[in-house]
This record gives structure tokens, sequence and C-alpha cells, in this order.
């Protein structure tokens, strides 16, 4: 593994899209950002629930590392309060479906950021 693959990589886990714009791939890095924002923050604003790490149940334990490839936006939300879920909102459901689906996203985009960093892509 390159130093340069993993490094642009844990940057772009943490930032969405930072690990393009680190490796000059601009337009790339703008639309993720965005992207991974914008899904992020539909999701909250549905009322999706961000998971914490619990061991009750092992779908919970899926959801909690779905969640957690949205990187600062989900350190941000636990430290903030937001993504707490709220059942009786007919959207809750989509919510989260979005904010895992954002966070799944990020993690294929930081794997993009390393292949470019390996050399194994341009």
């Amino acid at each position: 593994m390159k130093i340069k693959g993993i490094a642009v990589m844990i940057l772009g886990w943490a930032v969405p899209g930072l690990g393009h714009a680190v490796q000059k791939k601009y337009l790339r890095a703008v639309l993720f950002f965005i992207s991974i924002f914008a899904m992020t923050g539909l999701g909250l604003a549905m009322g999706g629930r961000v998971y914490p790490f619990q061991t009750d149940n092992p779908l919970t334990i899926l959801a909690f590392f779905a969640d957690l490839g949205n990187g600062l936006f989900y350190g941000l939300s636990r430290i903030i309060g937001l993504g707490g879920g709220e059942l009786e909102r007919a959207t809750f459901e989509f919510g989260t479906a979005y904010i895992a689906g954002a966070g799944l996203l990020n993690f294929l985009i930081a794997l993009d950021a390393y292949d470019i960093g390996a050399g194994k892509k341009s």
C-alpha cells in the first residue's frame, strides 16, 4: 500500500472530496462534497436517524458503520445532537436511508481517492 494513497483515503473519508482536492481533482472534490452534504442534510431534514454504536441488535451495528462513512458529518451530528430520529414523521425511513446511503457512498469516494493516490487510476 502506498502511503499517499492511504493518506488521501483518510482525508477523503473525514471530509468528503478532500482526498480529491489534495490531488488537484477539484471538480470531483466539489461534486462529491456537495453530494454527500446534500444527502446527509436532506436525511437530517427528513427526520432520519444517525445511529450510535449499539451491540443489542446486529442491524444497528451495520447502520452505525454505514453512518460512520459520513466522516466529520457523522461526528458533528452526534456532537450537535442532530439525527435523533423522528419516528412520527412519514419521511423518517427515507431520511435514515439517505444518511446511510451518503455514508456508504463516501466510503466509495474515499476508495476512489486511494486509487488515484496509489497511481491505479487518473
